[in-house]
C-alpha cells in the first residue's frame, strides 16, 4: 500500500489588495474540500471518485468561479466546461458550453464512463445531460450580483476581467499597473480563479479534474485550457495534475502534460518536475498548477503573486494558503 495525497485550487493570480474577509473565506472553503477529500481517502475511496467530489462541493459554492458563480459571457450568460481524468489507464472525459448543467464536472465523468468519446460540447452536452439524467437548473441559477457588476465594469472598460469577485481596482497578476496580454493583446486581468483537485491514492492511482466559468466578458464559444487534456487537466501513472491561470498561455505550453514529460523523459521528481515547467514553459504567461506523484508527493507552483490552494498528505503534511 502507498501513501494518499490531496491537493485543491481555486485559482491562480491574487489582487494584493484583497480584503481580508474575502481571504478567510476562501480558506474556509478550501479547508472544507480538503477535508472532504481526505475524509474519502482514509475511507479508501479512489482517486476519480476523490476528485469528482471535491469539484462538485467547488463548483456548488459561488466563491470561486466554476459552477454557481461561473463569469458571465459578454452576452451576460453562463458557459462552464470541465475535465477529468484517471491516470490509471489514461481515461478522460471533458465537456464545454454547459448553459444548465449544475455540476459539469460530473458530466464530464458520464463522458469519460457513459460515452465513447473523450470530450463532448454545448448543445451536444446539454443533450448528454439530459439522456444521462443528471441535475439541471436554469442558467439564471449560476449567475450572481457580484458577477452582474463585474461584467458591467469589464463592459464599461471594453476588456476582459479574470476576477469576477471584487471590483477592478487597477491591478493584475503580474504585478501593480503591470500590462498582461493574451495572444498580443493586451487586458486587464489579475486573478484567473478556475477550480481544480488532484489525489493520488493508497493504490498509487492518481487522477485530476478542473471546472471553470472561463473569463468575465469572454466572447461565446470561447474555450479555454480548463477542459483541455494536456492544457489544463492532466493524469497518468506518474501524476495528476490541474492547472489554473492564463488559459492561452496554458494551452500553448501544454502546461499540465509538461509535468509528466518531464518526469518520464527527464527522470525529476515532483517537485523539481512543477518548479521546471512553471519557470521554463509559460514564456510570458501568468499560472499555477497543483500536482501529486504516485509515491504520494504534492506539490504547488505558480509564477504570479499568489494562488487559492489547499494540500494535504497521508504522513501529516497539510497547508490552505494564498501567498507565497
Amino acid at each position: 500500500m502507498g501513501r494518499w495525497a490531496i491537493a485543491v485550487h481555486g485559482g491562480a493570480g491574487v489582487d494584493p489588495n484583497l480584503p481580508l474577509e474575502r481571504q478567510e473565506e476562501a480558506k474556509q472553503l478550501l479547508t472544507r474540500c480538503l477535508n472532504l477529500g481526505m475524509s474519502a481517502l482514509r475511507s479508501n475511496v479512489s482517486a476519480i471518485d476523490v476528485v469528482e467530489r471535491v469539484v462538485r462541493e467547488l463548483e456548488t459554492d459561488p466563491l470561486f468561479n466554476s459552477g454557481r458563480g461561473s463569469a458571465l459571457t459578454e452576452k451576460g450568460t453562463v458557459e462552464m466546461e470541465a475535465s477529468i481524468m484517471d491516470g490509471t489507464k489514461r481515461r478522460c472525459g471533458a465537456v464545454s458550453g454547459l448553459t444548465t448543467v449544475k455540476n459539469p464536472v460530473s458530466l464530464a465523468r458520464l463522458v469519460m464512463d457513459k460515452s465513447p468519446h473523450s470530450y463532448i460540447g454545448f448543445s451536444g452536452a446539454e443533450a448528454f445531460a439530459r439522456q444521462q439524467g443528471v441535475e439541471v437548473v436554469d442558467n439564471e441559477y449560476f449567475i450572481t450580483p457580484d458577477n452582474v457588476g463585474m461584467l458591467k465594469l469589464a463592459k464599461e472598460a471594453n476588456t476582459i476581467l479574470f476576477d469576477y469577485r471584487i471590483p477592478n481596482s487597477g491591478t493584475c497578476g503580474s504585478g501593480v499597473g503591470t500590462p498582461l496580454q493574451m495572444n498580443g493583446l493586451p487586458i486587464s486581468v489579475y486573478a484567473p480563479e478556475t477550480v481544480g483537485c488532484v489525489v493520488v491514492d493508497r493504490e498509487g492511482r492518481c487522477a485530476a479534474a478542473t471546472s471553470t466559468g472561463g473569463l468575465m466578458n469572454k466572447m461565446t464559444g470561447r474555450i479555454g485550457d480548463s477542459p483541455l487534456i494536456g492544457a489544463g487537466t492532466y493524469a497518468c501513472n506518474l501524476c495528476g495534475v490541474s492547472c489554473t491561470g492564463e488559459g492561452e498561455a496554458i494551452i500553448r505550453s501544454t502546461l499540465a502534460r509538461e509535468v509528466a514529460a518531464v518526469m518520464e523523459y527527464k527522470n525529476l521528481k515532483l517537485h523539481d518536475a512543477v518548479d521546471f515547467v512553471i519557470k521554463h514553459r509559460l514564456d510570458e504567461g501568468k499560472a499555477g498548477l497543483i500536482a501529486v506523484s504516485n509515491t504520494g508527493e504534492v506539490a504547488c507552483g505558480f509564477n504570479c503573486n499568489g494562488m487559492f490552494r489547499a494540500c494535504a498528505t497521508e504522513d501529516g503534511f497539510m497547508e490552505v494558503a494564498i501567498w507565497e
